[in-house]
């Protein structure tokens, strides 16, 4: 790092010429990334992938429907509205309310747009659709119109989350520095690495399919690590610019904060990288922009930052507008003396208050995102709602059961085997309609089917039925369940049927197959994951503090924790508070935030310890190392914590609902982790441990 660090002073009106000209190519990039996002990112490669494939290429089911709402239902507005839809080329087929009467009732009919298959963009549909048939009583709803409305509300809730978040930020930071340039500087590095990190992923987008949950987990991520690496960098470098040169002062922040920069980002990385285990797209993209955002943190924070700072010398402090004084550090002290008195208390309503916290955990409900995630300002929500209150959209599903037969499916025994599916599937009482060939031509046994087709005039009149659920070696079947796609019925009955012996290998899709994947592909792996997550932190700390107690004593807090923060989310968004319909809590959220919040809470973690190991080393006792290091950590604990809440924090004034208990729960979780973890049970527990604290198997002693 001596190395490294001179090298940065030496060359400090280089890097910064560099990384402005990487900042304004990659700004050209960035603007482009919100047209790149595509989906939720609730993706996983299945048998619901697979069977959607083979029937939009061999069936020619669309993929994709757009729904027009007509309301109120008028005959001569429908028949136009339809004739202009007609025009466009991506369309694949439209089912009109005029020739179906189940798509009228109560004075509200719509149309069901299916789209062609194998759309680019199919943003660009959407806003072709609109400008040609919105206006009053007509409103477009459905999958794309939903998806592409999260995105636009995601570039406004990123916009909103910033307007908020960033002034506050600034103030903390003037809080913390007194100088209008020292606090402003960490704002700019953030920026920097963000637009930088959306550049990079503008880039990577040809290759990649993104989520448009990335445009607001990216920059929350990236603002807050930044501004806390800055905070950390500058508020060394001060304490060494006391005594010191300015350039010495930047080398030994370098050569010191820079370590702790580094870990920190290993740490979250860490939480980030375990998530690619889980074969969700989402999970994949939050684990790529995350790394990605966090790396350039680290880069723009030991490059860009100590080379603007050596450029600017002591014009760091110009407009001073507060007197800080250096670190409060008697409150402080008076703080760990009193925890050092009473520890045994302090760790007993530290627990308390966390289990309280805890309690409503007992009731998590978690789901996939659907027409929820969108706020009901949007017409396409409003829309979708009306539709579901009015024709029960949410309270059937439908599946598709695709079998594939080497021997075709003309043959007697295959006109059998449908019928026995058929009848197996009616058997269930979750099952309220199969279509079939029997179904559909009104047929009662194969015996019937057989004679009928061996009729020439019967059998061409069956032919286009026939062809319609059989090409070549592949069956397509439709089965309607009475239950929600979404609900765990559904899933239940997709568990229980995809092992069944047909007589014939079959795959099922649709939506309930599509939920059970994603909730059992997160279920199978979260284990993983998290055990990914505890052993790599377990031997980083054992190694760092050459101790057994300390790693093991800060993963279990941490998952104390982290359970109190899920809680308090389950409170605030199921049961309904602070403003909050009631509802659920998105299945990604406790996933991402254990992931995110376990590698930045590490942070705080190494800082503190630290600090206290440094002191204990010089040869201080247990307790006054740990009071020391509380001391001299604690206002830059709460201040890196503090921003790391407003920037994550300012989400919950967002719309898109995911997004918002994201940025909520990361909030609370740091909030939990920076005042009663670091500041209350850490060094109560470093208190009543004692010298065990630094005890390491086969090891000489530290001391």
């Amino acid at each position: 790092m001596k190395t490294f660090s001179a090298f940065i002073t030496a060359h400090a009106k280089a890097i910064v010429a560099i990384w402005l000209v990487i900042f304004i190519a990659m700004a050209v990039f960035a603007i482009q990334l919100p047209s790149k996002l595509q989906g939720d990112g609730f993706f996983v490669e299945g048998d619901h992938t697979y069977v959607t494939k083979e029937l939009a290429e061999n069936f020619d089911l669309p993929s994709d429907t757009i729904l027009v709402v007509f309301d109120p239902a008028k005959n001569k507005e429908i028949q136009d509205t339809l004739k202009k839809l007609d025009t466009i080329k991506a369309i694949h087929s439209i089912q009109s309310p005029l020739d179906d009467a189940s798509l009228q009732k109560n004075g509200i009919a719509y149309a069901m747009v299916h789209l062609k298959n194998n759309i680019d963009n199919q943003t660009d549909i959407v806003e072709d659709i609109r400008s040609l048939i919105e206006k009053d009583g007509v409103t477009v709803t459905g999958g794309p119109v939903i998806s592409a409305d999260i995105n636009t509300a995601s570039q406004k809730d990123l916009a909103s989350a910033e307007a908020i978040g960033l002034p506050i930020a600034i103030i903390v930071l003037l809080l913390a520095f007194g100088t209008v340039v020292a606090s402003i500087l960490p704002i700019i590095i953030g920026v920097v690495t963000v637009v930088t990190a959306f550049g990079v992923m503008t880039l990577l987008s040809g290759n990649v399919n993104l989520s448009i949950f990335v445009l607001n987990i990216v920059p929350m991520l990236g603002l807050a690590l930044s501004i806390d690496f800055a905070l950390l960098f500058i508020n060394r470098y001060r304490e060494e610019r006391a005594h010191t040169s300015i350039p010495e002062a930047i080398q030994i922040a370098i050569q010191t904060a820079g370590r702790s920069i580094i870990f920190s980002a290993v740490c979250v990385m860490i939480g980030l990288g375990a998530m690619i285990v889980i074969d969700v797209e989402i999970f994949h993209n939050i684990a790529l922009g995350g790394t990605i955002v966090v790396l350039l943190a680290v880069l723009s924070g030991l490059t860009l930052l100590p080379a603007t700072m050596m450029l600017l010398g002591d014009r760091l402090n110009k407009w001073r507008l507060l007197r800080v004084k250096p670190g409060g550090a008697n409150r402080w002290r008076s703080f760990a003396g009193f925890v050092m008195k009473y520890p045994v208390t302090i760790v007993i309503a530290a627990l308390l208050l966390l289990g309280i916290g805890m309690i409503p955990l007992k009731d998590i409900e978690l789901k996939i995102p659907q027409v929820d995630s969108l706020p009901t300002k949007y017409d396409a929500r409003t829309a979708y709602d009306k539709l579901d209150d009015t024709f029960g959209l949410g309270e059937t599903s439908t599946l598709y059961l695709l079998a594939d037969r080497k021997e075709g499916w003309e043959d007697n025994e295959a006109r059998e085997l449908i019928y026995t599916i058929q009848e197996k599937l009616l058997a269930d009482p979750l099952v309220t309609n199969v279509s079939t060939i029997y179904t559909a031509a009104n047929i009662n046994t194969p015996e019937e089917l057989n004679a009928s087709l061996e009729i020439p005039q019967v059998a061409e009149q069956l032919q286009p039925v026939l062809s319609t659920f059989t090409k070549e070696t592949q069956l397509f079947i439709p089965i309607t369940l009475d239950a929600a796609g979404s609900s765990s019925t559904a899933q239940k009955f997709v568990r229980t049927w995809k092992d069944k012996d047909l007589g014939v290998d079959f795959a099922l899709g649709g939506q309930a197959k599509f939920n059970q994947e994603i909730f059992d592909e997160i279920a199978n792996k979260i284990v993983l994951a998290i055990s990914i997550i505890l052993i790599s932190t377990f031997f980083i700390l054992m190694l760092a503090f050459r101790s057994v107690l300390i790693p093991l004593k800060a993963i279990i807090m941490n998952i104390i924790g982290l359970s109190s923060a899920f809680g308090i989310l389950v409170y605030i968004f199921q049961y309904g508070h602070f403003g909050i319909d009631t509802g659920s809590i998105v299945l990604i959220i406790p996933v991402i935030v254990f992931c995110l919040v376990f590698g930045l809470s590490m942070d705080y973690e190494v800082f503190l310890i630290s600090r206290i190991q440094e002191e204990y080393l010089k040869g201080v006792d247990n307790t006054r190392a740990t009071i020391d290091g509380l001391t001299s950590t604690s206002r830059i604990i709460t201040s890196a914590a503090l921003i790391m809440i407003v920037i994550t924090g300012a989400f919950a004034f967002t719309d898109v609902m995911p997004v918002k208990q994201i940025g909520v729960g990361i909030a609370i979780a740091v909030a939990i982790d920076a005042t009663i973890i670091r500041l209350m049970l850490v060094p109560s527990l470093m208190k009543l441990f004692g010298d065990w604290n630094w005890w390491l198997p086969f090891a000489k002693k530290n001391k």
